[in-house]
């Protein structure tokens, strides 16, 4: 390793401005897309950037509809007095939090339980007018993660009048998550605890109903993109992005504050570096709503300009870091390349996915790269844990992670910028398939029937 590398690497070993930013960023009450938080954490974020040395930074808005959570309750009928049961009539409340673009309304309808929510135990089940109730978790035996977005979109194509998500995980954590990308009509959807599961699942076992109302508003607002540049001006870049806006309901330390963190520690490195081509970084908004500020990016600039996209999503969060190559296998034997020079495992996957903000670049056929982390033990288990519940706070993230990615980040960036990669949107297409994704991608909306 040079001599420049091993300086700039020293220096971002002790860097602490990572961790600044990520300290402010969660002690906003929160940055949910659209409102005043994601605008203050936007204008942090854009003082983390000048300080780092970055060129023409600036913060760049964009038009998009705000969804504004109001109350909700779930309540189920525990008796029935037709049914002979003890207690007739009978009624008891959950708590439930409405998932974004969730639509305002008053719904009742028996429940019915469909397991992990599989187009396979969806069908299995009579849904039409029910109230369904599936764990947010996939079965070990699907080869892929099945998104919450994919359970919606097959549960209303089956007539389901509302949808509940219990979460995988104990511990009292009502889960969030958008219920598709950006506003469109679709049904309710709700997160309740897995504790809160458990019972929904016995009453939906004893045929009962439930009510379910949610209060929600959308209106035209604004988010905005945090910008800015280093190395040399040239017309070719490597673009960088990480997504700094989170969900209400905690602080959004892991998702994404430590990826946004782990961006600034790579960018602070790469300043002082010698680069092949520039690196665009680009901090975005509304990632959480719909890849909101990362649509709006990809609108924005020349693709043709760019060699490759590195989205950090999830990098700086657990020790082992994972390398998303998004069928690029030039880009997947380039990480392997960096990690096995410095002697840092890092996991290393083929298989795309479109629900980070790499995808509106990626179905454009650029090639693109998520740098992730996983706790070890957790390989393959699609395991969310804390991130989307109120349990996503700081004291989990670390100091030591989020520089030592930073690092790696930095180098596989670095090496970006010096070699040709490239993928085929045949390929990205047929690994899709392969995984089972089309289907699920379509009863969600979010197949591209035109790519490139």
């Amino acid at each position: 390793m040079d001599e420049p590398v091993e300086r700039a690497l020293g220096r971002a070993w002790v860097e602490d401005a990572p961790w600044r930013l990520l300290t402010r960023l969660t002690e906003l009450p929160d940055r949910f897309g659209g409102h005043a938080g994601e605008r203050r954490a936007a204008e942090y974020v854009a003082e983390a950037f000048g300080a780092a040395g970055l060129a023409e930074v600036s913060i760049e808005p964009f038009e998009m509809t705000r969804w504004t959570r109001g109350s909700t309750t779930l309540t189920v009928e525990t008796g029935d007095a037709a049914g002979g049961n003890d207690d007739p009539g009978r009624e008891r409340s959950f708590e439930a939090v409405a998932l974004p673009y969730s639509p305002a309304c008053e719904v009742s309808g028996r429940l019915v339980g469909v397991g992990h929510g599989t187009p396979r135990e969806i069908d299995d089940r009579d849904v039409e007018g029910a109230v369904v109730v599936a764990s947010t978790g996939t079965p070990q035996t699907e080869s892929r993660r099945i998104h919450r977005m994919e359970k919606v979109g097959h549960a209303e194509r089956a007539g389901a009048a509302a949808f509940v998500f219990a979460n995988h995980r104990p511990g009292q954590l009502p889960p969030t998550g958008s219920l598709h990308f950006g506003e469109r009509t679709a049904i309710p959807g709700v997160g309740v605890s897995h504790e809160t599961g458990a019972w929904l699942g016995e009453y939906a076992d004893r045929g009962r109903r439930a009510r379910l109302t949610v209060e929600a508003t959308t209106e035209p607002a604004e988010s905005q993109n945090v910008l800015g540049r280093v190395g040399p001006d040239t017309d070719e870049a490597v673009l960088m992005v990480a997504h700094y806006d989170a969900h209400d309901l905690g602080e959004g330390a892991l998702d994404n504050g430590c990826g946004v963190a782990t961006l600034l520690g790579a960018v602070r490195a790469l300043a002082d570096l010698e680069l092949g081509c520039g690196v665009r970084v680009a901090a975005t908004g509304c990632e959480e709503i719909g890849l909101l500020g990362s649509e709006a990016l990809a609108a924005s600039l020349d693709l043709e300009g760019l060699r490759a996209v590195v989205n950090v999503d999830g990098a700086g969060r657990f020790r082992d870091l994972q390398a998303l190559a998004h069928a690029s296998e030039d880009i997947a034997s380039l990480v392997e390349s960096v990690a096995d020079r410095v002697g840092h495992p890092v996991a290393v996957g083929r298989r795309p996915h479109a629900h980070s903000d790499h995808w509106p670049f990626l179905r454009r056929g650029v090639p693109s790269l998520q740098l992730h982390s996983e706790r070890p033990g957790d390989a393959g288990h699609w395991e969310r844990g804390w991130t989307h519940t109120g349990a996503d706070t700081r004291e989990k993230a670390d100091r030591r992670t989020i520089r030592e990615h930073a690092m790696l980040v930095a180098l596989i960036v670095r090496e970006l910028t010096r070699t040709d990669v490239s993928v085929s949107i045949d390929d990205v297409r047929a690994g899709l398939a392969r995984a089972g994704a089309e289907e699920g991608m379509r009863a969600a909306g979010i197949w591209p029937d035109e790519w490139g």
